[in-house]
């Protein structure tokens, strides 16, 4: 199986409000694919929609092979979800929510459930209810990951957990990621915790699609391009022409003493050093046609890290930046 999840032109909308538009997606088989997006962005709907927990108006969604509308048992036992806020039963320790659930899942893995217990420090023995948020996130991880699933789907698990339980949880989640070979789709607007965990993103907003591609190529093609001059004189004449470029891929200009800048995101590696001053330098002309200027203009580009990438494209919008996952 190539893809674990595929989309095409899903929709789903409130009231006038499209909260999905005509989503076309594609999730790799064995990654760990993020859904990234403000609050109300279609994260959320984009899950219930696949576990055919709402009803689209249009397109269709598959998981596992199966379309979403007609997922019965024998797919929702290879399926694990755990979202923000899930309801579980308090009065249970952890060891009798373990013993609870397992009989409805042929692949229960004993030993496995077991090794998790150990990797999240879970007290078998602690009611549920007595357990801190981060815990009960565990507690219900647990059960999700013992039960073997090909597919697990986590909805904003990091919501409402403060930075050491968030960083535990994450911890215990990669720890828990190598034992075993599942596609993970997890929904989620904290970028930092969602670089350490995801080798795809998506980005969501307003229920459409900005940008769908592996973090390592998206990465690699954008770059923060800083170009120092002699002077502020020259700096700001070159901030205004590339702002006036019209090319797509260059974003976010912007001009500080001596310096100019902006972001590349069709930056391209292979390159040699010589190419690439002459792709950058080509459209700033005037600011560099006194001999020997262009040699006196110091070029260095770096990558950025996912945080940058997406607030960039969230100050400007930018459909260059968007790449399908194929």
């Amino acid at each position: 199986m190539k893809h674990a999840i595929e989309t095409f032109a899903l929709t789903r909308r409130f009231g006038r409000r499209k909260a999905l538009d005509a989503l076309t997606l594609r999730v790799p088989a064995g990654s760990v694919f993020a859904l990234l997006g403000p609050n109300g962005a279609g994260k959320t709907t984009t899950i219930k929609l696949l576990l055919n927990l709402l009803a689209p108006h249009d397109g269709r969604s598959f998981v596992l092979g199966c379309d979403s509308r007609k997922l019965g048992p024998a797919e929702f036992a290879r399926i694990g979800y755990v979202a923000e806020g899930q309801d579980l039963p308090d009065r249970m320790t952890v060891g009798e929510f373990a013993d609870y659930c397992r009989p409805f899942y042929p692949a229960w893995d004993r030993e496995l459930e077991a090794v998790l217990l150990r990797t999240f420090e879970l007290p078998p023995d602690r009611q549920l209810r007595h357990l801190s948020r981060g815990m009960r996130m565990k507690a219900a991880l647990l059960v999700a990951l013992a039960r073997r699933p090909w597919l697990l789907l986590l909805d904003e698990p990091f919501g409402g957990l403060d930075p050491v339980a968030r960083d535990d949880f994450v911890r215990g989640l990669i720890e828990a990621s190598l034992l075993g070979e599942w596609t993970v789709l997890l929904s989620s607007h904290d970028i930092e915790e969602v670089e350490r965990l995801a080798d795809h993103i998506a980005i969501i907003d307003r229920g459409r699609l900005q940008l769908a591609e592996s973090l390592e190529a998206l990465q690699a093609r954008v770059r923060r391009v800083e170009l120092r001059f002699g002077s502020p004189a020259a700096a700001a004449e070159a901030a205004r022409r590339l702002t006036g470029t019209g090319n797509p891929a260059w974003l976010d200009v912007e001009q500080a003493g001596s310096r100019a800048g902006f972001v590349d995101t069709a930056w391209r590696g292979s390159d040699s050093e010589r190419a690439c001053r002459e792709r950058v330098l080509s459209p700033l002309a005037s600011a560099t046609d006194a001999p020997g200027a262009a040699d006196n203009i110091t070029i260095t580009a770096r990558p950025m890290p996912l945080r940058e990438i997406y607030l960039t494209l969230a100050r400007t919008s930018a459909p260059n930046l968007k790449n399908p996952v194929s």
